[in-house]
């Protein structure tokens, strides 16, 4: 492991965020890669509510974004300039008055507010999409207040993008949705850029989709209500999106779980998104929970840092931020596990050796939690983290893994949960992956070093279990045998017992 891994470098930073809709301070703390939010507040101020008939910022709105400015500027007190970053997107940059706000933001309150251009906000969301997913590619689409920006994903990072006035409030919102004006308007923006924008994956991004995420979980009782990385195949977005078009804010509102503050904007989002799949031959959609925010921070990143997977960054700062070690016993177990199970075949892919470094960096999470609860909640702890890089199935895999590692109970926490999203073979192998960390951490005694005087290895129908010359009656005690045979269980091997 590196040392980067062992102690990831820690700062904090702010983004202040002057949408069309909202006015928005969100905390984070960043760890080398991994980007944790600690804090977010938002005022509903509704900048570009009037934008359609006046061109100008909504009265009441600027008072409701200031005064929640004033209050970000005190929470802020005694941050360095470098530590905060203040945005403001379409509104204010579209509005008639919006430079005069601006200017009003810097003057009266000091805050440095930088008014993006489309490109660069289109940019930025595209690069917050790759921030927490890396192996992101397709199309990636930002749905704000008032416009909507598009961004292709490619091998180099986000390519430039384009910006159109798609958002709700560039529709009509907050009036009742008139589909058929709403629609003529969204297909003569997208048919001139259907050839160069058609996608097979598309990322979406902004509080109204990731809603229409949730309502689809809620719609088919999905278990795992994690917003980010969130699938739909064309026809469940096409299905979800008809059937929210057509209904009336009444009807939205007797939906529970949905945000009440989207009840005015989210008929508006589904047709766009409807119109994007039919005009682009959209096929998946992914729900990011990371967007403009988590772009800018990712862009402000050292390269190198940029480059690091979120997923390691991430859990080595998990177990980090609880006071345990991610150094020797983590890196030995990587180590000696990865011979052994590298040859079984892989369950995700070319995904593989990456899970099982993660599950290696998350072994010792339960290390400060109660032997009789750590196992369930250290599942727990995985499987909701605000961790980035990982789909919902990875996510269920490692929580099932940590598990395991803890514990060789037939009781799984969340069972259906994890029932509905991991295969069959996905399941064994992440109890098996559990089971040969814990019996790496048992027969070392959590030290590292003596797994060095012990060999892991799958021959066939065999999995054979060496200990060096000298070292057996040190090492294949009866403990470290029970915990062997799990593992052979596990993987469904016949179990050897070798000294050199």
């Amino acid at each position: 492991m590196s040392p980067h891994e062992a102690r990831p470098e820690s700062r904090q930073a702010a983004v202040i965020d002057v949408g069309s809709n909202s006015v928005r301070l969100v905390i984070y703390r960043l760890e080398g890669r991994a980007i944790w939010t600690v804090y977010n507040e938002k005022a509903l101020a509704g900048l570009g509510r009037d934008m359609a008939e006046t061109g100008r910022l909504a009265p009441d709105g600027v008072e409701i974004a200031l005064s929640a400015l004033r209050r970000f500027r005190v929470i802020l007190q005694g941050w360095e300039p470098h530590e905060v970053v203040a945005v403001a997107t379409a509104a204010v940059r579209e509005a008639e008055d919006g430079p005069a706000f601006a200017e009003r933001v810097r003057d009266e309150l000091g805050l440095p507010l930088r008014v993006l251009s489309g490109e660069e906000e289109a940019y930025f969301a595209a690069a917050g999409v790759l921030a927490g997913h890396p192996g992101a590619r397709g199309l990636a689409g930002d749905l704000g207040g008032s416009s909507l920006e598009l961004v292709r994903l490619g091998q180099d990072g986000p390519e430039p993008g384009v910006t159109l006035p798609l958002g709700p409030f560039g529709l009509g919102a907050p009036r009742p949705l008139a589909v058929d004006d709403a629609r003529r308007l969204i297909d003569a923006s997208l048919d001139p850029l259907a050839d160069g924008l058609s996608s097979a994956e598309f990322h979406a991004v902004g509080g109204a989709w990731r809603n229409l995420g949730l309502l689809h979980m809620i719609m088919t009782d999905y278990p795992l209500r994690v917003a980010h990385q969130y699938e739909m195949s064309r026809s469940e977005a096409l299905d979800l999106s008809r059937f929210v078009v057509r209904q009336s804010r009444t009807s939205l509102e007797r939906i529970e779980g949905l945000s009440k503050k989207r009840y005015e904007t989210l008929p508006y989002a589904a047709l766009v998104l409807e119109s994007l799949i039919e005009r682009l031959g959209l096929e998946r959609i992914v729900i990011s929970a990371f967007g403009l925010r988590e772009g800018l921070l990712w862009h402000g990143m050292d390269e190198t840092v940029r480059r690091r997977d979120p997923l390691l960054e991430g859990c080595v700062a998990m177990s980090a931020m609880r006071g345990l070690s991610a150094g020797d016993l983590t890196s030995a177990l990587h180590a000696w596990v990865t011979p052994a199970l590298r040859v079984l075949p892989p369950v995700f892919e070319d995904r593989d050796p990456l899970l099982i470094a993660a599950a290696c960096r998350l072994a010792d999470l339960g290390g400060r939690l109660h032997p009789d609860h750590r196992a369930e909640l250290a599942f727990a702890q995985v499987l909701r983290a605000p961790i980035a890089g990982m789909s919902h199935a990875e996510r269920c895999f490692l929580a099932l893994a940590t598990f395991a590692r803890h514990s060789a109970s037939s009781n799984i926490p969340e069972s259906p949960t994890i029932m509905r999203v991991l295969s069959a073979e996905r399941r064994a192998r992440a109890r098996a992956l559990g089971a040969a960390l814990r019996l790496g951490a048992d027969l070392s005694g959590r030290n590292g070093q003596l797994l060095s005087e012990a060999r892991l290895e799958i021959d066939g129908p065999v999995l054979r279990l060496t200990a060096a010359a000298g070292w057996s009656d040190l090492l294949l005690g009866e403990q470290t045998k029970k915990r062997a045979a799990t593992l052979a269980a596990a993987l469904k091997l016949k179990l050897e017992l070798d000294a050199l």
